[in-house]
């Protein structure tokens, strides 16, 4: 008899994709939108890991494991190491305040603003979200199994800011509003080229400093949210988690504060440095010799500056900038 010597089938196609697929997604995340919102995503969650996490040392080790000063050194370095992540992709802002003064100041077109802010947003929650899980013992030992939103006990505290006693609605909403205008000018001052910048490859430490100092010297009055995806995201997930409404009614329904004042303060902050400071600098005036070897007249206009993402690769490996209309804006 005969036997008829059957081909041996490939089980290599039917555990690996199909090679179209992954040239899709690859394609997928090339785009630019794509990479700017996965940077936001990654780089906020970075620093609010960081940030979330030194909270709930000082709150649930009751000032044993953790202080006030911690928890400035963890949001601090979490920016840090958030611009480490992010910053040579989108910038890193991390911040829906910064997006927002950068847009209205024209230094970002506005078609980004809703890609960075989605970005923001979801980091910050998923980072509350880890938060939640990491000390979750902890958190229910604290206060029994309860979960509060003010007294003691309260835990809440841990992923958003709520008003203290001794302020008003809107002493809160004025302190917001300057922290932040503190915030967006030294970020504007940090990455000038045309004034005194950090050294390149330190801007992102520079950075961290910058919200650690206001932080120490400024923090205690409303908890310097200065930021909206810093605090509206994880608010939410504290009422979906089990705090409930209380989250956004305590302290006068603080809740929106955190949220509108930071637009407020870093538009005003923009426009105190752009108009006071950057527009000041004495420019150096360009030689004819040059101008014509250029053979372009090149004006310098205090209402539109080159922006240039920040980044800690060496300049002799910078890759090439790409169009102005979507440059990243944290460097002049």
């Amino acid at each position: 008899m005969s036997q008829t010597i059957q081909p041996r089938r490939s089980t290599q196609n039917a555990t690996m994709p199909p090679r179209p697929v992954l040239m899709n997604i690859q394609g997928v995340l090339q785009k630019e939108m794509v990479r700017e919102f996965l940077a936001e995503t990654m780089s906020t969650y970075v620093m609010m890991v960081f940030g979330l996490g030194s909270v709930a040392h000082m709150v649930l080790g009751e000032q044993k494991m953790g202080s006030y000063l911690g928890v400035n050194l963890g949001f601090g370095f979490g920016v840090t190491m958030g611009v480490h992540v992010g910053g040579g992709i989108s910038g890193a802002h991390m911040n829906a305040a910064v997006t927002f003064a950068n847009c209205a100041l024209g230094r970002m077109p506005w078609r980004k603003f809703p890609i960075y802010v989605l970005g923001q947003f979801l980091g910050s929650f998923l980072a509350a979200a880890t938060t939640y899980l990491l000390f979750y013992g902890a958190i229910d030992h604290f206060a029994g199994g309860d979960l509060l939103v003010t007294g003691s006990l309260a835990t809440a505290n841990i992923f958003a800011t709520y008003l203290p006693e001794h302020m008003t609605l809107w002493q809160g909403f004025l302190d917001e509003v300057f922290l932040t205008a503190l915030l967006q000018l030294g970020l504007f001052a940090i990455t000038d080229k045309q004034n005194n910048p950090a050294l390149q490859g330190t801007e992102a430490l520079v950075i961290g400093i910058l919200v650690c100092i206001i932080g120490v010297s400024l923090g205690m009055n409303s908890g310097y949210a200065i930021n909206p995806s810093r605090d509206l995201p994880p608010r939410f997930f504290t009422f979906i988690a089990g705090w409930g409404k209380q989250v956004f009614r305590a302290g006068n329904n603080w809740w929106w504060v955190p949220v509108v004042a930071p637009l407020l303060g870093s538009y005003i902050g923009g426009i105190v440095y752009l108009g006071l400071i950057h527009s000041s600098i004495p420019r150096e005036p360009q030689s004819l010799e040059n101008a014509e070897a250029g053979d372009q007249k090149i004006t310098v206009s205090s209402s539109k500056v080159l922006l240039t993402p920040i980044s800690t690769t060496p300049a002799s490996t910078q890759p090439v900038p790409p169009p102005s209309d979507s440059v990243p804006v944290e460097r002049f």
